[in-house]
């Protein structure tokens, strides 16, 4: 019986692989011609930048999309379809999911439409409406469950991930996702076969740098500053009378409606995560369980 069971597993398994080889699962393709439709021939542009410019997009089957060109020069040959493979595979309620992709002469990633956009507009852009004490903590939870899945319940691992206010999307209900994951080096983590090639010194060290962008979200969440000269503000929390000028640094659009308590220990994990990188020794599951026991309970 077990024999047979065991030879049932492997068929299986074959199976998969041979489907994974032969096409992309969990992931829809998409023509040229469907995507240029559901874009109105790409007459809505959410925005350009360095990774390609994103339309929106309106499918026949209800799905509203935000549909990324992707750069000639970007993930050459079997790399796209690798990345495409690996993304599909993601499933978590903090990222946004990849739901297609279009591949031929012109390459486009289908993802979910964000309609709240971008954790930066809304920390830096004076026109937008100030996010609440509650829906920052709430930010910081969520992309902290996005990394703890990302590190230790995916595989291959993902540990080459930027995390910052641009790459954050929330959507109609201020629900945070993490966006723009990339799995640079894809050639050299992944083989088709889920077998990781790279050192057990280069992942501690994407691990210990994770950890510090997401000391310098929180901190980003707080003051509400762009932090664009990262190394003042690390030397600020690094001193050790940070806490007498704590009130100064937060953000002014946060008047005094936040909670005092739940500041101060938002602050000593952000004083965790930006000691020297050598120096962590804190984890991203030990942040999470913090947070999600020590903040967020208490009501204003």
């Amino acid at each position: 019986m077990e024999h047979r069971l065991l030879r049932r597993m492997k068929a299986l398994i074959s199976w998969w692989r041979l489907r994974s080889r032969s096409g992309i699962p969990f992931v829809k393709s998409f023509t040229y011609k469907q995507i240029n439709k559901a874009t109105s021939g790409f007459g809505v542009i959410l925005e350009s930048g360095p990774q390609g410019t994103i339309y929106k997009a309106q499918f026949p089957n209800g799905l509203v999309g935000a549909v990324r060109r992707v750069r000639s020069h970007q993930l050459q040959n079997n790399s796209f379809l690798k990345n495409v493979q690996l993304l599909g595979r993601l499933h978590h309620r903090h990222l946004v999911k990849l739901k297609g992709f279009c591949e031929g002469k012109d390459r486009f990633l289908v993802f979910d439409y964000m309609e709240n956009g971008r954790l930066k507009d809304y920390l830096h852009d004076p026109l937008k409406t100030p996010l609440n004490w509650r829906t920052r903590l709430q930010i910081a939870i969520d992309i902290a469950a996005a990394l703890e899945y990302l590190q230790y319940f995916c595989e291959p691992p993902v540990d080459n991930v930027s995390i910052s206010s641009n790459n954050i999307f929330l959507d109609e209900n201020f629900v945070a996702k993490l966006s723009d994951v990339v799995f640079a080096d894809c050639d050299l983590i992944y083989n088709g076969e889920s077998n990781i090639t790279s050192s057990e010194d280069n992942t501690e060290q994407r691990n210990r740098r994770l950890v510090f962008q997401f000391g310098m979200l929180l901190l980003e969440l707080i003051t509400g500053q762009s932090l664009l000269n990262e190394a003042e503000i690390v030397h600020w929390i690094q001193e050790s009378g940070f806490a007498y000028s704590i009130h100064k640094m937060v953000d002014t659009d946060l008047g005094d409606s936040y909670d005092s308590k739940e500041l101060g220990s938002l602050l000593v994990v952000a004083r965790l995560c930006t000691k020297a990188e050598n120096d962590t020794s804190i984890s991203i599951p030990q942040i999470l369980r913090f947070l999600q026991g020590h903040i967020g309970h208490s009501t204003l």
